[in-house]
């Protein structure tokens, strides 16, 4: 099913945008580990909306509850299931959406592929609402890692063309004064992880990292270590060359991002993620009315992101953090 990722660890997020609840169950995660909370809603909510003149006016609590697979704070061996309850939706924002698609959206589309039944309120299962049960996930999973000496950690690399914090702060706000909305690029680093995780083929490492970052909706591209800069190189500009240091092999360089063939090399894992311009404008765009078969024009109404790109950053962080797990967990299995 296209909700659910990971062969080791498994999720498996549903809900709609504007559903009762959205949420998530984890399947695969170690009996007796404690889930320090307060930092879980720590790293929700950077992720949250309503938090920022450059967010959504849509303010949510996203605070987890806990169904099953705990005692306590403590994993009990069975499927964990955690829900967030939706109490801030205003459906009647997107009434006329299934008559005029919105352009940037899923909505022309998944009214072919569903035959109209979708839900269009927020988005229905195509919004960025669900990424919010992928950071449960992915936050639980982080502390494992932390456990285990594996860090992820991600920034806003650019926004609206700039890489200084406030200049990019001020391009969302210039976006939004407009009506309009900009997009940008997240940089995220994987420490820690030992030599030879992965596999060849369709097993990678940057499989299984892009198979989950992609669930991201607005995620539009993927490089790992330096991407399409390599290509316009020789290889001898490109090669990461190896030394004996402390006795042991180590690359002096990282143009590889941490992966050869699919697997680790002991190297930070580095990759970096497009994210494009929120689809939602207040600016008027052309569309078409699917009733009557007429062009028309379509202004976006309700509360919308100028920019996704700074909720976004915990949500690629705990992407990779599930998919770095799952290939932990295949590689010990093969070694048992």
């Amino acid at each position: 099913m296209s909700s659910s990722y990971g062969d080791n660890i498994r999720i498996t997020i549903f809900g709609q945008s504007h559903a009762p609840a959205i949420g998530v169950t984890v399947e695969g995660l170690p009996a007796g580990f404690t889930i320090d909370r307060a930092a879980l809603q720590a790293f929700l909510d950077r992720r949250a909306p309503g938090r920022d003149a450059t967010s959504t006016a849509r303010r949510e609590a996203d605070a987890p509850e806990f169904i099953s697979g705990l005692v306590g704070d403590v994993t009990c061996g069975a499927p964990l299931t955690a829900i967030i309850r939706n109490t801030n939706t205003r459906s009647q924002d997107y009434d006329a959406l299934r008559a005029v698609p919105r352009p940037g959206h899923a909505d022309w589309p998944a009214q072919v592929r569903f035959g109209g039944f979708q839900d269009v309120a927020g988005g229905g299962h195509f919004s960025g609402r669900l990424t919010a049960p992928l950071c449960i996930a992915g936050g639980i999973v982080l502390q494992i890692l932390a456990q285990e000496g594996v860090s992820v950690q991600a920034r806003a690399e650019r926004i609206g063309g700039e890489t200084d914090p406030d200049r990019q702060r001020e391009a969302i706000l210039a976006a939004k004064a407009a009506g309009d909305s900009v997009g940008g690029v997240i940089a995220c680093e994987v420490r820690g992880m030992p030599v030879g995780v992965g596999d060849p083929m369709f097993g990678g490492l940057e499989n299984r990292i892009a198979q989950a970052v992609f669930g991201i909706p607005a995620v539009k591209g993927i490089e790992f270590g330096d991407g399409f800069a390599a290509s316009e190189r020789r290889g001898s500009e490109n090669n990461d060359p190896y030394r004996m240091v402390d006795g042991k092999v180590k690359p002096v360089t990282n143009h590889a991002g941490g992966i050869l063939g699919g697997l680790s090399t002991g190297e930070p894992i580095t990759f970096r993620v497009a994210i494009k311009p929120t689809s939602s404008i207040a600016i008027e765009q052309d569309s078409v009315n699917l009733l009557t078969g007429e062009n028309a024009r379509l202004r976006v109404h309700g509360r919308h992101d100028p920019c996704i790109v700074p909720r976004a950053v915990p949500c690629v962080e705990a992407a990779a953090a599930l998919a770095v797990y799952d290939a932990l967990l295949e590689r010990r299995k093969e070694a048992k």
